[in-house]
Parts: C-alpha cells; sequence; structure tokens
C-alpha cells in the first residue's frame, strides 16, 4: 500500500465515522465522539428459568462514545433488524465483565427485576 493510499483509506474511514456520529447525535445530540466501534455485533439475553442464552431482535454496528453532558460514556448497537437501536448508558449501575470474544452486562434497569435479573451478552 502506498502513502497515498494509505492516507485515502484514512481519510475513509474518517467519513464513516463522521456519518456514524451524525446518525447518532440524531438519536442523542449530547454525543459529542466515537471511541470505538465493533462492525458487527449480537445480542443475547441470558434466561433463568431455562439456563440458556437467547438471541434477541437486536443486531448491527456497536458505537461507544463519550457525551457532553451527564451520563459522560454510552453506548449504542445500531439495530440492522429494525428502527429499534439499543442505548445504554455508562454509569456505576452497569456491571459488565469482558469474556473474549464476548461482553457482558447487567444494567440497573436489570437489577430491579430481582430473581430473574437478567443478563446481556453482546457478542461480534
Amino acid at each position: 500500500m502506498t502513502a497515498t493510499s494509505a492516507g485515502s483509506s484514512s481519510c475513509l474511514a474518517a467519513k464513516g465515522l463522521d456519518i456514524s456520529l451524525a446518525a447518532l447525535q440524531r438519536q442523542d445530540p449530547y454525543i459529542n465522539n466515537i471511541v470505538d466501534v465493533a462492525s458487527q455485533v449480537a445480542l443475547y439475553t441470558y434466561n433463568n428459568r431455562t439456563n440458556e442464552w437467547e438471541k434477541t431482535e437486536v443486531e448491527g454496528t456497536l458505537f461507544i462514545y463519550t457525551r457532553l453532558a451527564s451520563p459522560r460514556h454510552g453506548f449504542t448497537i445500531m439495530n440492522r433488524l429494525s428502527m429499534e437501536n439499543l442505548t445504554e448508558p455508562i454509569t456505576k449501575d452497569l456491571d459488565f465483565q469482558l469474556q473474549d470474544p464476548f461482553l457482558l452486562y447487567r444494567n440497573a434497569r436489570c437489577k430491579e427485576k430481582d430473581t430473574d435479573t437478567p443478563i446481556r451478552r453482546v457478542t461480534g
């Protein structure tokens, strides 16, 4: 790869991030920077009754970002299967654990459900 083609591909990547940032800002105008991206992920929920992971209808690109307002960080899966995106604020109430290649997390809403506390798994 030449220096010119390397520069061109980094410009294309930057332009792609600019387009993605604009799309995220339509959802949340306080988003100001994309920190990281995973191009293809799927969301699963753990079912305590069956002891199995169940695939949800959320699948697409994962964006981790910073915000100008509280909470200062969050992530969104831009859903390719429907118009319903998954958005999670990253706060002290978010429990997460990286078990490569999975990201497991449980938010405050999940914890409120007491015994049937769903744990979510993002896989990409």
